[in-house]
Order: structure tokens, then sequence, then C-alpha cells
């Protein structure tokens, strides 16, 4: 779901906002927060001008377009001329994901020739709708000889391939961006006469088919804040408590969903209904789906997260396996990283804990920006933690016949702001660090924080308050996990060594305590214009190791610094990474090279490159200069070996293929 931020403050188009029956958070809305910083600023504006408007391009040039037209000419009585149903069967939402995050654009920057452009499409959407608000190309084109995936009759495949609910989630999800956005109801007509089609299908007694594939349930409960309609609330806590049993791990219909208490099965499925179950218990309030999503995700942040914050294992349904099996030939794909953005940020909004945020951290820097190029055209769909250089995954593609990730990257770039600053009350919480301003309500007060900063290549911030009165509230400073020696909130990781150096506050320049609860300090005091913190977060090199459970990682070490998760690839070390071994005694330093990457740091020192031996032991080692660069920044000189986890010693060695006896 992309931005839980804007549905949080959006107003009923009925009147009244419905309220949440759990005393919840709210995000303060990515429109409100305007960045000028070294870090975001450029992806936002590259996702707008360039992301975008690319892959519009690329589902007109794949037919995605096309399958509407033609849709709409079948329901016209117009005779095709080609009435083969081509592709996926939830290939519409490519274009869907795309018109969202292309309405978020509209709402940080007037675009009158995008406007134009979304009007035309949500006019060929809009056709393809059948009378009764039946929206799936998939069977419309062709109603005789539909997808093979769709089944002869609506619905009668939505637990395994149809993908028709699936397939509105994400249209809902866009049709509400677009209304908040341009303030047209063209595209939430659409959306709602297909809900009230679902309302009338679904429920009780009528057909009890839950979805195969997720998110139905998050655009449901936006589109029930968005209108008030009640029956779209019930019918997303349907599908939920419909879900399951016996039908699977694949898509989380083993159990019952209340009782479910591991990660298992598709990553991008799971992540998307641990989300919607967030939305349906704050909005009914009933906490017993908190109760086990909070299981879950102690299973999956205590055993199945990757250190770039990614999901998805060796082996696995495009998503989970056994506990602690962590390869690193990983998944992670780029859609799951996402969707753990969105699942710990509703965790975080329901608990009050940054803990949640450090995860959100961690899969947000590391995993899902590497998705996407630095240029905007190219995409990884899974995000390896090891390359070889060859296979599926050594390079970035410029679109996929299963192009879920590139319309996703599309949409949630330009909703990174939303997630800086939330509010409840008199609380105004401060969860990411980046240049810029936010303009937020505080009681009845209107209140600006102006961030200062480099973050993440430094972690010097400082914090100006704005106000015209002078006003009371609680002002959260998140310190993250990363400065308080804790790399993710359970045992799964560990810093080899506890940092000496610690995180600073003052306030107008005196030096305050760092009194940490639940990840944040508190600043609970009536504040006045100019009012000024200054955080630092000190960014020394980090070792990091695995639980040892985590057969993978024993005997390696990965490196951190601040937020950003680093890697060596073959480019900076002499066209090899599998065969190094960086001693835990090695000194590593750090710079800021400017022209390389688009501006990035990088980390050297000594380390040594071996030759393979019997057994995959080391025969012979040299001397090497190490060069690691941020992971997310990998794959950009062409197709070669690549290592996150790197040796520690030679028990660790795996150098392939092994030397074999004479």
């Amino acid at each position: 779901m992309i931005l839980a931020t804007l549905m949080m403050c959006a107003s009923s188009s009925h009147g009244q906002e419905p309220q949440d029956k759990l005393d919840t958070i709210k995000p303060v809305p990515f429109t409100a927060v305007h960045l000028d910083d070294v870090f975001w600023t450029p992806r936002i504006e590259t996702n707008r001008a360039v992301t975008i408007p690319y892959t519009f391009g690329k589902c007109e040039e794949t037919g995605r377009v096309d399958n509407f037209i033609r849709a709409a000419k079948k329901l016209r009585g117009e005779k095709l001329e080609d009435d083969q149903v081509r592709g996926y069967s939830f290939d519409d939402t490519d274009i869907y994901k795309i018109l969202e995050g292309a309405a978020f654009g509209l709402s940080i920057k007037a675009d009158p020739k995008m406007d134009q452009y979304l009007d035309g499409l949500i006019a060929k959407i809009a056709a393809a709708q059948e009378p009764d608000g039946y929206l799936y190309t998939a069977r419309t084109i062709n109603p005789e000889k539909p997808h093979g995936w769709a089944g002869k009759k609506r619905w009668e495949k939505e637990r395994d391939l149809s993908h028709e609910l699936y397939n509105m989630g994400h249209f809902y999800e866009a049709a509400v961006a677009h209304y908040m956005a341009t303030g047209k109801k063209s595209m939430l007509n659409i959306a709602t006469k297909n809900a009230d089609l679902l309302c009338n299908d679904f429920g009780p007694g009528k057909n009890e088919h839950w979805p195969g594939h997720q998110i139905i349930e998050m655009g449901l409960c936006k589109l029930y804040r968005t209108t008030g309609e009640k029956k779209y609330l019930d019918l997303a806590k349907f599908f939920l408590d419909t879900r399951g049993p016996d039908y699977g791990t694949y898509a989380q219909a083993h159990k019952k969903v209340l009782d479910q208490d591991k990660g298992v099965g598709h990553a991008v499925r799971a992540t998307y209904m641990y989300s919607g179950m967030a939305d349906v218990a704050t909005l009914t309030g009933d906490t017993s789906y908190i109760t086990a999503i909070d299981r879950i995700w102690e299973n999956i942040v205590g055993t199945k997260l990757y250190i770039i914050g990614g999901l998805g294992q060796p082996g696995g349904p495009e998503g989970f396996t056994e506990d602690y099996a962590l390869g690193n030939e990983c998944y992670c794909e780029t859609c799951a990283g996402i969707g753990n953005v969105y699942w710990n940020h509703r965790l975080f909004m329901l608990h009050r804990d940054a803990k949640y945020i450090d995860v959100l951290e961690r899969a947000l820097y590391n995993n899902v920006i590497a998705g996407v190029s630095l240029d905007g055209k190219r995409f990884f769909y899974p995000n390896t933690q090891s390359s070889s250089g060859t296979g599926r995954r050594p390079e970035r593609s410029e679109w996929f016949g299963c192009a879920c990730c590139p319309g996703n990257i599309a949409r949630f770039v330009a909703s990174v702001p939303g997630y800086l600053y939330a509010t409840k009350n008199n609380d105004v919480y401060v969860n990411l660090y980046a240049a810029g301003k936010g303009d937020l309500k505080v009681g009845d007060n209107a209140v600006t924080i102006t961030q200062a900063t480099r973050y993440p290549w430094e972690g010097n911030v400082k914090l100006t308050i704005g106000t015209q009165n002078e006003c009371r509230f609680a002002l959260k400073v998140r310190i993250p996990g990363w400065a308080q020696n804790t790399p993710v909130p359970s045992d799964l990781y560990k810093y080899m060594d506890e940092s000496g150096e610690k995180a600073t506050l003052k306030l107008n320049g005196e030096p305050v305590a760092l009194a940490v609860d639940k990840g944040y300090v508190t600043f609970d005091r009536a504040w006045k214009q100019g009012d000024m913190i200054e955080l630092n977060l000190p960014m020394p090199i980090r070792r990091v190791t695995a639980n040892d459970k985590v057969e993978a990682d024993r005997n390696r070490v990965a490196i951190e610094r601040g937020p950003i998760v680093f890697c060596a690839e073959w480019p900076d070390n002499n066209g090899k990474t599998h065969g190094l071994i960086l001693p835990d005694s090695t000194k590593l330093t750090s710079g800021f090279r400017k022209d390389m990457l688009g501006g990035i740091e990088v980390i050297q020192g000594k380390a040594l490159a071996a030759s393979p031996g019997e057994a995959n032991q080391a025969a012979s080692k040299s001397d090497h200069a190490l060069v690691m660069i941020p992971y997310y920044a990998w794959a950009h000189r062409g197709k070669g070996e690549m290592d996150v986890w790197l040796a520690r010693n030679d028990e660790a060695f795996k150098a392939l293929p092994a030397k074999k006896k004479p």
C-alpha cells in the first residue's frame, strides 16, 4: 500500500472521515514534507521525470494499454482482429501502479502533460469496465476463451491464479491517490462501481473465495477511508476471516489468519496481508489481528530477515522457507522489500516503537532502492546478496514479462517523504533524516521542522522548529538501532564489537542526556520560533556477524556504516570478490566520492585474495586492496562478481570449483 500517509489524513468524499477504532499514530503526508537533500531529492525527481514516463511507455509498447482498448471494443460489440488474451492475468496492475505513482507526482509538482495523459488512460480503463462494474481485461477480451488462469466463470480461480481481486486492490489504491491528487472522481467512480459489485458477490452465504494474492484488503480499507462506505471495510475483514485453513502455505492459507505464527509462502503476498490485517485492526478495533502479526513479525525479524532488509529465501516460493535458511543467493524481491516497509510502518503506528522504523530503514536504504538503477530505467526483480555475474540476477533489466517491480518502484519512491514524521495528539515523531522542511499540524498549532543534514552519508542532523506562537508538544527524536549497537531488533545479527562512539543531542546548544525509550529521546517543552536540536549520530564502520544458526554466514562478516550495507563488487576488486578474505584485524577506512555512482561513500582496507585449493580451502593468499560500495549501487558497471558477506578466515573460504588432486 503506498501511502498510508494520505489515507490517514483524507476526509471522506461523503463528508466525515471514518474514525480509527484504535488510538494510532498518524503519519504526516508526503505532500507536507518537502525535501531538498543530497540523497532522496534526486531520486524522487528521477522517478517523476524518468521512471514514470518510461514505465508507461513500456506498458504501451508491450500491449498492456492495448488490452483495455481491445476489451472496450469487445464490450461495444466490435469484431476484434485479435481476441487472444496475452501476457499474465495480472498485467492490468502494472498500469494501475504506475498511475498511482503518477498521481503522487502530480501532488508534488504540476504537470499538465502528465495530467492529460492520465485522463486519457483512465477513459480507456472506464470503457473496458463491464456494465455491472467488473473490470478484468483477461476475461473481457474473450469471455469464451479467457486467460488460462482465469477459469470459465468469474472468481472461479480466484484462490489460485486469476488475480481478479488482486488487480482491483491495486486499482483502488491508484483511484484514491488520483482523487486526492487531482480532485477528479473519474477513477474513483470506476473503483466504487467495482467495489459495489464485490460487496454483492462476496460475503457470508455468497461467494466465500478469498484472494489468492492479497492486496484487495488494503485497497478496500483505503476506499472506506475515502468514501465512508462501511461495507468496503466489512468486505476487507471478510476476506481475512474466511482465508484458509488447509489450503497451503504459498498464499498464507494453511491456517486461519489469526492462528498464523510464522512467515510462510510468497513474501509479497504475505507482507500485503499483514499490512491489511493492521489496517483492519486499526479501523475495527479488533486487536486479535495485531496479536497474530506481532507473532509473525518476531519470527521473520528473528529468523528470516536479510541484512539488506529483504525477504525471500533460496528455494522458496519467491518467499519464505525454514527458519535461519538465509542463503546469500537469495530472492529478496523488490516488491517484498516495499511490502516490508508498508508492514513495519503500520506496526510503528500501532505500537509507537522505533524498532519497526529500524527494520523499515534497513529495507529502504538497501533492498528497495537497489531495485532501480540510478538513471531510473532499469530494474531488479530479485536482489541477491552474492552474484557470480551469470544466471538470472547479474544485472538490472529494462522490463520483465512479469513487471510487478518496476510499477511498484514507480509508485513507491514519490511517497518516501511521508515516512519522515508522524504525530499523535501533541506528540511529534521524527523517524527518518533528510534535509528539507515538514509542515505539521500539532494540536491547534502549525509547526514546521526544518532538517539540515547530509544523511545517510553523515550523521549530523540539525532540527529547527518554526512556530508563530509558543506551543507545547513532545518532540520524539529517533535514535536508530544501528547507533545503539543493535543492527536489528533480534539476535539474528550483531556487531562484532560495541562502538564507544555514542549518539549525542543538544538543545539550543546545550548538551542533553540521552534517555532513550522505545528508540526515542523525548523533548516535552514549550517550543518557540528558532529552537534547535542538534543530533549527532556517529557513523563508524561496523562489522556484522550473523547468528550461528545461519549456516551460510558462519565465519563471515558484513560491513555497515550508518543505515547503509556495503558490498564488494568486481570492478573495484580486480574482477573477483568470491575469494576475498577480510581478517578481523584489518583496519577499514571510508571516504566520500562525489564522482562515483552518483556520489557514494566508499570503504577501503587491506584484505586477502585467496586461490582455490583442496576441499574449498585457500591454497594460497595474496594481499588485496579491498574496495566496498553501498549495496544499492552495485550492478551499474557490467556483469561480474559481488558479495555482501566476506570470509573472515579460511574456514569460510568457499572458492569454486575446488582444486582436485592430480
